[in-house]
């Protein structure tokens, strides 16, 4: 199986992520459904539902298309011209609204995508994704972006069942005292590592016995307490670790992100009970030669596994 973890800035990045743009989508979707061989499962981060910022600078297809209805349909003219059949259903999983009433300034959320030629979806809380947010007395919830897992349970064409959980963590809050107090920032939140064990302790109890993947955004760097916590306390274990692509005990092997000329390493690919194979077509941020150059924020996690391996 090969899977794709992306978080695509909502296909803004051509305007900083102001604004979706119909070019953004195009761009991603052509990146995708030219890899060889194509994705099993593509796992996106940031993905809007319909809002002002969804649709400002993008105002083509139906009325009240969503920014994954826009996305799926670019991808599937880009499948045709490579002239292949669309395989993929896409499920949406809505984290959080900022708005108004029926304004909506802009959502936040996070999107699978199933290959339905390769997969079998046997269940999916796409209707209700788990919360992970960590709150404290003082947040202010309307304020507070809700961070949530997304579940897909699966099934191979042999019928190997297997989970995946999608997942965008919040960066470290600037309230705790520590935030001030030390340099290193991403992955040493308490906020993060509360959200961190929510979601590992979720994953095991949905998933039980079963192999299962948790992918996404961690905002989180190897070597530091969240990454720490997933792979010593939670014993998952990273593809680029297992694969050698990076040194677990460096924050700086590997750039999945960045911002002007700053580079982390921010994305992950966790597995238990999988056995991963390669890391085809997954290029540190920054490389031109990678398909994906350019198009986000972040750079995809690319990689093959075997359930139950």
């Amino acid at each position: 199986m090969r899977i794709v973890s992306y978080n695509v800035r909502y296909f803004g990045h051509a305007l900083k992520g102001l604004a979706s743009t119909a070019t953004s989508k195009q761009r991603i979707a052509e990146a995708i459904a030219g890899l060889t061989p194509l994705a099993d499962v593509v796992a996106l981060q940031e993905v809007e539902t319909r809002s002002l910022r969804s649709s400002a600078a993008h105002r083509s297809g139906a009325p009240n298309e969503t920014q994954l209805e826009a996305f799926m349909r670019h991808l599937g003219v880009a499948m045709q011209r490579e002239g292949r059949a669309m395989p993929y259903r896409a499920f949406y999983f809505p984290a959080h609204v900022y708005g108004l009433g029926e304004f909506k300034v802009y959502t936040t959320g996070l999107a699978v995508l199933v290959n339905q030629q390769t997969v079998n979806v046997l269940k999916a809380n796409s209707h209700e994704p788990f919360d992970i947010t960590h709150r404290t007395p003082a947040t202010i919830k309307r304020i507070k972006q809700t961070r949530i897992a997304a579940h897909l349970h699966l099934e191979d064409t042999s019928g190997r069942p297997f989970h995946l959980f999608n997942t965008h963590l919040s960066l470290p809050t600037p309230w705790a005292r520590e935030y001030w107090s030390q340099k290193a920032k991403m992955g040493f939140g308490a906020n993060q590592l509360a959200e961190a064990r929510r979601l590992s302790e979720y994953a095991q109890h949905v998933a039980r016995r079963e192999p299962y993947l948790v992918v996404g955004d961690f905002n989180s760097a190897p070597s530091t307490p969240v990454y720490r916590l997933l792979t010593e306390e939670a014993k998952l274990r990273g593809a680029q670790e297992v694969l050698q692509q990076i040194d677990p005990a460096r924050t700086d092997s590997f750039a999945s992100a960045g911002f002007l000329q700053l580079r982390m390493h921010l994305d992950h690919v966790f597995g238990h009970g999988v056995e991963f194979a390669d890391l085809t077509d997954t290029h540190a941020f920054g490389d031109e030669t990678s398909r994906f150059h350019g198009l986000s924020d972040h750079v995809p996690l690319i990689t093959r596994f075997e359930p139950g391996g």
